[in-house]
């Protein structure tokens, strides 16, 4: 846990035209609650990367076969205490959170749940349990909350053969505490058209 990095970033959220429209309106972003959500519950951004986050609403429609239009808002976003999974600090939290819940699961003789969706493993039910866990570790122990849960996402296809870098990673951030998006703003077509 830490408050070391840049105070701000620019996130982005992919949804639909409609709910970017709203936010922008100053309604809040609604959270995502998915037992599969890596980071955890919360409203999730894509940092710095508004064409990732067009391409997830785009990938979204397509697979409910819905019928609304993607679009992407921004958000600016103090990281404030912040669960970083690319530090060994956040590390540390989290593999002791996963002990822990090991260690429930194991002494109820319930199988952990599992990571599925094939190599990039989309549906991350065992890591929102485990950062469930540091989140209730917390709580128990009477520290501060968690604002925001920041993680790096290794997804897509190698870029080149034998490559070590993939065409869709990104920086996922998961604001649980929505009084850190300080800002809305709307993403200029520039941003997102190649």
């Amino acid at each position: 846990m830490h408050r070391l990095s840049t105070s701000f970033i620019l996130g982005y959220h992919g949804c639909s035209l409609e709910a970017a429209e709203l936010v922008l309106a100053g309604e809040p972003f609604v959270a995502s609650d998915n037992d599969y959500d890596w980071l955890g519950p919360g409203i999730y951004f894509w940092q710095a990367n508004p064409r990732r986050a067009l391409a997830f609403a785009a990938e979204k429609k397509a697979r409910q076969k819905a019928d609304w239009t993607a679009a992407v808002v921004g958000a600016v976003v103090e990281l404030g205490l912040c669960l970083d999974l690319a530090t060994e600090a956040g590390i540390e939290h989290t593999r002791r959170a996963y002990r822990s819940l090991d260690s429930t699961y194991g002494r109820a003789g319930l199988p952990l749940p599992k990571n599925a969706g094939g190599n990039d493993l989309l549906m991350r039910r065992l890591d929102r349990a485990v950062i469930q866990t540091v989140h209730e570790i917390r709580k128990s122990a009477g520290e501060p909350a968690i604002d925001t849960v920041s993680g790096i996402f290794l997804e897509g296809s190698p870029i080149y053969e034998g490559a070590g870098f993939y065409e869709k990673t990104h920086i996922q951030i998961c604001v649980c505490n929505p009084d850190v998006i300080k800002g809305v703003f709307r993403v200029r077509d520039s941003d997102v058209v190649q």
